[in-house]
This record gives C-alpha cells, sequence and structure tokens, in this order.
C-alpha cells in the first residue's frame, strides 16, 4: 500500500504508543500524512514523528484531551493548518481501569465513558464538515471484545466499548452516500501497556499469545483501503468466542 494513502491527512488519537502509534506508523508507510495525538505523552509522541519523518514521512503531534469538546475543536483546526483537512480519523484514545463490580464508583463510569465514548462522539463531529465538503472519508473506531464479551476490566468498560460500535453503525448509515465509511475494530487481549503485569490471561486465548499492535494496525488499514466496507466491527480475538 506504499503511497495509495498520499494526498491524505490521517489524525491518531492516543497515537503516541502501542495501537495508536502501530496505527500512526502503517498510515506514514502508506503515504499519509499523520497527526498524532497524545494528552500526557509528549516525548513519545514526537519520538514516533521523528522516527516518521526519517523514513520520509510528514508527522505533527497534536496534544489534547479528546474528551474536551474545546481540545478537540483546537486540535483538529491545528492539525488542518499543519497538514490538511483530515480525510482519516482513528479514534484509539481510551482508559482501561479495572474494576470489579463491588468497588466500580460512579467517577470511574463517568470517566470511563467520557474518555472512551464521547471523545469519538466528538472527534468525528469535528472532522465531518471537511469530509463532506471532499465527499471522502475514513473513520475507524477502536474498540474492544469487551463490547460483546465478558472482558477483564469491568462493566464500564463493556458499556464504553459497546457504545463506540453502536456509534460506528449510527454514523455508518447516515453517511453511506457521501463517500465516508465508519467501522470499527475490536482488539482482544493484545501485547500493549494496558495488558502488562497480566500473563496470565494469555490462557484465555486458543492461539496461545497476545495479538500484536501491528496486527490491529493492519486490520485498520484494510478499513481505510475499502470504499465498500461501512458499519462493520472486525473482530481480532486469536481465537476466542465471546461469552
Amino acid at each position: 500500500m506504499a503511497d495509495a494513502l498520499k494526498g491524505r491527512t490521517a489524525l491518531v488519537t492516543g497515537g503516541s504508543r502501542g495501537i495508536g502509534a502501530a496505527v500512526c506508523r502503517a498510515l506514514a508507510e502508506a503515504g499519509a500524512a499523520v497527526a498524532i495525538n497524545c494528552r500526557e505523552t509528549m516525548g513519545q509522541a514526537e519520538q514516533l514523528a521523528g522516527e516518521i519523518g526519517k523514513q520520509g514521512g510528514r508527522a505533527i503531534v497534536v496534544a489534547a484531551d479528546v474528551s474536551q469538546a474545546d481540545a478537540v475543536t483546537g486540535m483538529v483546526e491545528r492539525v488542518t493548518a499543519g497538514l490538511g483537512p483530515v480525510d482519516i480519523l482513528v479514534n484509539n484514545a481510551g482508559i482501561a481501569i479495572t474494576r470489579g463490580i463491588d468497588d466500580l464508583t460512579e467517577d470511574d463510569f463517568d470517566r470511563t465513558i467520557l474518555v472512551n465514548l464521547k471523545s469519538a462522539f466528538l472527534c468525528t463531529q469535528a472532522v465531518l464538515p471537511s469530509m463532506r465538503a471532499r465527499t471522502w472519508g475514513r473513520i475507524v473506531n477502536i474498540s474492544s471484545g469487551a463490547a460483546r464479551g465478558a472482558g477483564s476490566i469491568g462493566p464500564h468498560y463493556n458499556a464504553s466499548k459497546a457504545g463506540m460500535e453502536g456509534l460506528t453503525r449510527g454514523y455508518a448509515a447516515r453517511l453511506v452516500k457521501e463517500g465516508i465509511t465508519v467501522n470499527a475494530v475490536a482488539p482482544s487481549l493484545i501485547e500493549t501497556d494496558m495488558m502488562s503485569g497480566q500473563p496470565g490471561l494469555v490462557s484465555r486465548i486458543p492461539l496461545g499469545r497476545f495479538g500484536t499492535a501491528d496486527e490491529v494496525a493492519k486490520a485498520v488499514m484494510l478499513l481505510v483501503d475499502n470504499a465498500y466496507m461501512t458499519g462493520q466491527t472486525i473482530a481480532l480475538s486469536g481465537g476466542m468466542a465471546f461469552n
């Protein structure tokens, strides 16, 4: 897919590490100019942007809390000024506060919905006008196996990711005639910072290992490259049944 996305601008939220960073690299390799969003990990984001630049790509860092409307508006303005209007949005920013049902608080619930779900809504709304003006857009939401299964983090996380898949289908149905596709990728148990310290979970995976961030990035690229596929969720689960 080298140069398949030449002239396109991509914005990846939570793009400084893990799945987000792998997606940024894949988009840059395909020729897109990439805006790497982060909230706190500026050092990692700058390092990634430098790495992409050294390989002949274009990347900028846009720090913003994507759960806040004003911050999202400002971020999209900065990306548009620095790289051009956003053609590809990957809603990857998220938090995982592991809680049992007896120690789950209202604050845990609200914060999870805000960061994992509301951020996807705010970012989508912010990029849609320019996508619609050019009748071309790709929106990919990073969901989770927890949208449909028990998951290992807690019911608040399940709810945020199930909501994200509902958002995916709702936007997809309404934008299908405008050249904009909206899909989701739902990884389970990927080897990232979020999963570090939980090696016991490997026993749940029939394939016998965690997935990799690069494998998730490949699924994202498949969706970016496919104009006929919309409203879908691709699950990457290593053979785990959802129960």
